[in-house]
């Protein structure tokens, strides 16, 4: 469930409440008991964590090293290595 961050425009206060996307807006603040509450807009918060694609596919990073000069790039065409 999504985090969503309200603030009151009457007295200034500030809260973040767990909600389904389904769930009505909250409009009166607890603070203050005005139907000044509304939803912020604010950036969403995520890591990536273990060795999911991010890690494996698109991390920067040196390329491995071919074998030899007739086989192809060791990373894949137009990868890491630009196709070397």
């Amino acid at each position: 469930m999504p985090i969503y961050e309200y603030r009151c425009s009457d007295c200034g206060f500030q809260k973040e409440f767990i909600q389904k996307m389904s769930d009505a807006p909250l409009t009166t603040c607890p603070e203050c008991g005005k139907e000044t509450f509304s939803k912020m807009l604010s950036a969403a918060g995520f890591q990536l964590k273990g060795s999911g694609w991010y890690q494996t596919d698109f991390k920067g990073g040196s390329c491995p090293a071919k074998e030899d000069s007739k086989s192809a790039p060791a990373c894949g065409t137009g990868g890491c290595c630009g196709g070397n």
